[in-house]
């Protein structure tokens, strides 16, 4: 008998209870905590501390619970991962300058967009959700990669229409992988078959709201990440022509 990760699926009564004190969650948070007290840059403190607070509440609090109930809570739990905890995380370390010789952009932006679909095809992201190992490399395989291409994005040496280009095409791949899911014409999901109705959601009903969560409001903190790349670069870019004269 495999075990679910985060507990069994509770009933939408004992959500406030379900918290999931788990040795990992707690464990890998301290790691984040010594790897930015080594190597992290201090100037960036606010940064690390949201997004360390965020990756605990998405592991230890009862929203862990209500993903194994929900499949829409599990696609808003990866959003937030991936495009929250993980920039926040990439404006708090600096970036590796050997990674950065070696590896394209556009090859980081590929990976990460693999990654992300090879977890949500339905076998896949079933046997990902049966037990804690798989479930952890499914977590940390989607964060890994997002890091690694936010941090990419927000390197100031990065140029602004390659950064543009990059976070066009998460949005585009992320919203095609949420449009399937929103006109799916069946359930594709097996461990949410028996676990939505109790939430007023049919197992069709709960994947199309997860589509939709990747689809619309996943697109906010990049377009976001977006403007402020932009107003960077006008910033930047009066402060030279006022130099100059």
């Amino acid at each position: 008998m495999t075990e679910v990760y985060c507990g069994p699926a509770a009933a939408p009564e004992a959500l406030g209870s379900a918290w999931n004190l788990d040795f990992a969650a707690l464990l890998l948070s301290l790691v984040l905590v010594a790897a930015y007290v080594r190597t992290g840059t201090p100037r960036r403190d606010r940064a690390f501390w949201v997004a360390t607070s965020i990756f605990v509440l998405l592991f230890i609090s009862p929203f862990c619970a209500l993903t194994v109930s929900l499949f829409s809570a599990r696609a808003a739990h990866h959003v937030v991962l991936v495009s929250v905890v993980a920039p926040l995380l990439a404006l708090s370390f600096p970036e590796d300058g050997r990674v950065r010789r070696r590896l394209p952009l556009a090859l980081l932006v590929t990976l990460h967009g693999a990654i992300l679909w090879l977890w949500h095809a339905p076998a896949v992201y079933e046997f990902a959700v049966r037990g804690a190992l798989p479930y952890w490399v499914m977590q940390l395989s989607l964060l890994g990669s997002a890091f690694v291409m936010w941090r990419r994005i927000l390197a100031p040496q990065t140029e602004i229409g390659p950064a543009l280009l990059a976070l066009l095409a998460t949005v585009v791949q992320m919203g095609m992988l949420g449009a399937l899911l929103t006109f799916a014409r069946e359930a594709l999901y097996a461990p949410h078959f028996t676990t939505t109705l109790p939430f007023g959601l049919t197992p069709l009903a709960d994947q199309q709201l997860a589509g939709l969560i990747m689809w619309v409001p996943a697109a906010l903190p990049y377009g976001i990440a977006a403007a402020l790349l932009l107003a960077g670069n006008l910033d930047r870019g009066t402060a030279q022509r006022v130099g100059q004269r």
